[in-house]
Order: C-alpha cells, then structure tokens, then sequence
C-alpha cells in the first residue's frame, strides 16, 4: 500500500511550497509528496522539486480535466455563481485550479491513501495516526470548522437543515486545507449523481464565495462518506488547534504547542502569499507564528533567513487620517 502527502502549488507561493515541505521532511515522517500544479506558472516550482528526490510534481493536463469538466457541471446548476463570478470579471469557474486536489481520488494518482495539506501549512508532527485511522474510515480531518459552517456551505439555504444529518453538521464539516482519504472515493458514477442532485435545486447549499472546500464537503457529506474528526474523538488532554488565528499558541525549537501540546500542522489561513514573500525579503512584519514559518522556509540555509531590528510592523495598517475621513465623506481616492 501506498501512501503519501499531496499538496498544490504554483509559482506564487514557492515561499509557502519550501517551508511546507522542508516541515514534512524534519516531522511528517518518511513519506514521499506529489505537488498538484495550480496552474502552468509552475517554473520556479519544478526547479525546487527537481532538488528533493522525495517529491514530485503532477502537472499533466489530462490529470486535471475531468474534474475541471466536473467543476463547470456543478456550478452551473447554481442559480447565481457564474453570473457573480462574471460580473467581476472572472471567467468561467472561480479558481478552478483549486480543484486540482481531487485528482487525488483518482485512478491514476500514485498514493493509495493520502493526506492533503494546502501549502500554506507547516506540518509539526508525525502523521501516521492519521494514515492509521484511514483503516476504519473513508476520510479523515482534524478540523474545529463546524464551529463556524458559514464559509462552507450557505447555512440559509432551506436544504441546509434537510439534507444533513446533525452528527455530520456537528462534527464533519470541515476546512479542506487539510483532509485525508482513498484513491478510489467519488467515482465517476458517483460524481456524475451528485451533479443530478445539485441540479435538482441542492445547489442552492454551495458557498460561491469558496467554491472548492464547499464543493467537498457536498461531496463527501452528501454521499454521506465515513468522516472521522480528531478534533471531536481525540481527548481535551491530547486535541490541539491548527490555525494561526489561535493567538494562544506557544512556539518552541521549531514547533508550536496549544497549552503544552504539540500541534500536528499549523495552518497559515488568511495570510496572503504577498506576506510571505515579504517576510522572506526581509522586511519586518508581525505576522502570526512568523519564527516557525522562517525556521522551515530557511531549514536548509540558515544563514540567508533575515535578521530583523525593531518593532515589526502591522500586518494591516491602519489608515491614515486623511484616509478617514475621505471615506466618511465618500470621497473616492
């Protein structure tokens, strides 16, 4: 059987790419990775992964084309999307190429069983556990998102209360930066059904504003796959957070702790690519658990991590005076 850790990259996030992959080099494990290719700006990516024998790049169109086909029969059973998404001057499926990371279901795609982290994640921990518990489930997260299903699923659509279960509403929503599953799941079949039921008027259930991770969890909740969720079965004693928008989180000799435990993978939501490439330039900048990222960007070269002087700066200035008061007044600047 085997096994192995996905993630999805282009040019853009090469900053994230090295400190994602340098972290599950120390602590994942010793597991080989593939990088889904985001897009065709992919040059400076296949020059990084042509230096780690453990990694490989999938960039071959034909791997992503049905699933990008699948993407644009499901959002156009949704009453809205393509037309909002048009209207801002998208074209088409609004970033597509995140759907790239189903090709992990596929026939073709070379691990068995997978784990899926998005780029911006430093992986802290083993994750055999998690591969362990794919003997007994058809996926499994690690995941507080059903907190907060807003930025999942439309949780005003009448189908939202109708077409889920409340165990899966409780405990099975989930971010889709970090999954784990089987090659094999979301057949063609199956897919092709789930396309039958979003145009029956299930659509109305998508949340066009993240149309990948809103996408599967439909999937997976509504061909009502077995989801396991450490977050709920795992003990307070040992569940950690994951996200940087924990402020709590304690960073030590390259690992980050949640009261004393160690967190698995610590996830980079909401810090844009443009932060990271300044951070790795130089320039000072608070952004959140910023020492571990700069520990795994520059794992292999130390001595090129910046040094920084002074108070770093606000990730997010406030605005000026003037600022302030031309938006009062409704001045356009």
């Amino acid at each position: 059987m085997t096994d192995g850790i996905y993630t999805l990259a282009n040019d853009a996030v090469l900053d994230q790419l090295i400190a994602f992959l340098n972290s599950v080099e120390a602590n994942a494990g010793d597991y080989p990775v593939a990088v889904f290719a985001y897009d065709d700006q992919i040059t400076q990516v296949a020059a990084e992964i042509d230096r780690r024998p453990n990694v490989t790049l999938l960039a071959d169109p034909e791997l992503f084309a049905p699933w990008e086909e699948f993407s644009r029969q499901v959002w156009e059973t949704h009453p809205t999307a393509l037309q909002k998404w048009r209207a801002k001057g998208i074209k088409g499926v609004r970033r597509l190429g995140s759907n790239h990371r189903y090709a992990a279901f596929d026939g073709a795609a070379p691990f068995e069983r997978f784990i899926y982290f998005d780029a911006d994640v430093v992986v802290l921990n083993s994750v055999e556990f998690i591969f362990n518990q794919l003997d007994h489930h058809d996926a499994v997260i690690y995941d507080f998102q059903f907190k907060d299903p807003s930025h999942i699923l439309n949780v005003d659509s009448p189908y939202f209360q109708t077409l889920f279960t409340p165990e899966q509403l409780g405990t099975q929503i989930f971010c889709a930066g970090f999954f784990a599953s089987h090659r094999g799941q979301l057949p063609v079949s199956e897919r092709q059904w789930l396309v039958e039921q979003l145009a029956t008027g299930e659509a109305d259930i998508l949340y066009p504003d993240a149309p990948n991770q809103s996408l599967l969890n439909y999937m997976m909740l509504r061909s009502h796959k077995s989801i396991y969720n450490f977050a709920i079965h795992l003990p307070q004693s040992e569940s950690t957070g994951c996200a940087v928008t924990s402020t709590h989180f304690e960073e030590r000799e390259r690992l980050v702790f949640d009261q004393g435990k160690r967190l698995t993978f610590l996830h980079y939501i909401g810090v844009g690519a443009g932060i990271f490439k300044r951070l790795t330039e130089g320039e000072n900048l608070d952004c959140p658990y910023r020492e571990t990222f700069l520990a795994y960007r520059f794992l292999h070269h130390p001595d090129q991590r910046p040094q920084f002087r002074g108070k770093p700066q606000p990730l997010h200035r406030p605005p000026s005076l003037f600022k302030r008061i031309s938006n009062k007044l409704g001045l356009k600047l």
